[in-house]
């Protein structure tokens, strides 16, 4: 019996999202006489009321490591205000610089402390779970020690030369989410022979904590209420605004009671719910918060929006499309590949709210229409996007990574 490999999760994100959640589906039904892990976060960031990343670890019997991040030195942010007000007119040049100066100064450090783990904990392989420029001090870690890492980009990102370069020289294999990632990366100059797609999978029997009822009933939602809703994390490039937009212009001609409700936190909240009240739509939208059952609150929908600048392969989408409800989406990287439009759902181009508009009332007005696409949609899902190609794509690739 081969012996067991250690593989050592670095994660550098901020928030629990559809990568933590498709991380965790993964854990649950990994190979474990195969490979022990070991979880390497900077923060212990909060799943919903008592729970977070180290209690949900802990579940699957998986050490978890916590690296607080100190803040930046007051030399560190004095040199970078410094350099902002020298290069302030070029904003391509003070990218650069910037980088520069986080990656001596930061990101060389954290690369030190993670190499000091791997060694440490004796890891055979680093399987880092974000995308090449928020990971580089792992790619420069397994550099630093020779131990293999294995790269999950779950996002369309946007590299520089110097991150380029070392993802090519210092990563075994790079997994993404879909296709789009995959060109997005090899028109960058990634070896396209270093990736591999692995679309994200569902469990075709998951079914929602609470019955569409109570959460329906939770949203003062009447029976004939049309409930449309998103959710995601309220950042600026989930553009929620463009949402609210097409919901106002929906409500105008909407001849039946009709809600927007937008499950999710961030540092965008309270931005969009004084837009919500400028745009007249406040006593129409509701937001929610962050919702550990989100896939409860997608069930009680009749229509899902994502109107998303820029994607993986949205975890979401799969979970309202699982749901059996018609997707309305932007047209880019992520939903492109997920969303047949006129079929499971639309397509939209991004930004464009009138198109959004449009799409969203001509599902609003004919409940035919959604439970055709809403049925199409959970076929696709359920016969193209399984969980276990997911976890087989996965463990191929350490496989594969891990060979000498």
């Amino acid at each position: 019996m081969a012996a067991v490999k250690r593989i050592l999760i670095l994660d550098t994100g901020n928030e629990w999202g559809g990568g933590t959640n498709s991380l965790f589906e993964y854990l649950k039904r990994a190979d474990r006489d195969q490979y022990h892990f070991t979880a390497l976060f900077y923060k212990n960031y909060k799943k919903s009321g008592s729970s977070d990343l180290k209690t949900e670890f802990q579940k699957l019997g998986i050490d978890f490591i916590l690296i607080p991040q100190a803040p930046n030195t007051f030399f560190l942010k004095s040199l970078k205000e410094a350099v902002r007000m020298l290069f302030f007119y070029n904003k391509k040049l003070l990218k650069r610089v910037i980088f520069f100066l986080e990656y001596h100064l930061k990101i060389n450090k954290k690369a030190g402390k993670i190499a000091e783990i791997l060694i440490t904990s004796k890891s055979d392989l680093l399987y880092m779970n974000n995308q090449p420029s928020s990971n580089l001090e792992g790619i420069l870690a397994s550099r630093n020690t020779g131990i293999p890492a294995v790269q999950h980009c779950r996002i369309e990102s946007e590299l520089n030369k110097t991150e380029t370069t070392l993802a090519n020289t210092h990563l075994k294999k790079i997994m993404t989410v879909s296709e789009g990632v995959k060109n997005s990366l090899v028109r960058q100059g990634i070896d396209a022979n270093k990736c591999i797609v692995v679309y994200n999978g569902i469990d075709a029997a998951a079914q929602p904590e609470k019955d569409l009822r109570f959460i329906r009933k939770e949203l003062g939602a009447e029976e004939n209420t049309v409930l449309i809703g998103t959710v995601c994390s309220l950042i600026k490039r989930k553009r929620v605004k463009d949402l609210l937009d097409a919901f106002a212009s929906v409500l105008k001609t909407a001849t039946q009671p009709i809600k927007c409700v937008i499950v999710g936190e961030g540092p965008e909240g309270e931005t969009l719910q004084r837009y919500a009240e400028k745009l007249n739509i406040s006593e129409h939208t509701i937001f929610t918060g962050f919702k550990s059952d989100a896939v409860s609150y997608i069930n009680a929908f009749d229509i899902f929006i994502l109107t998303s600048r820029k994607e993986g392969l949205p975890r979401v989408i799969l979970e309202a499309m699982l749901m059996g409800k018609p997707v309305v989406a932007s047209d880019v990287t992520g939903p492109a590949e997920l969303v047949l439009s006129g079929s499971t759902g639309y397509l939209v181009g991004l930004g464009q709210t009138k198109e959004f508009a449009g799409a969203i009332t001509a599902l609003v007005r004919d409940s035919g229409l959604r439970a055709k696409m809403g049925g199409a949609a959970r076929q696709r899902v359920v016969e193209k996007f399984d969980i276990n190609s997911y976890v087989k794509g996965i463990e191929k690739t350490f496989s594969e990574a891990l060979k000498k």
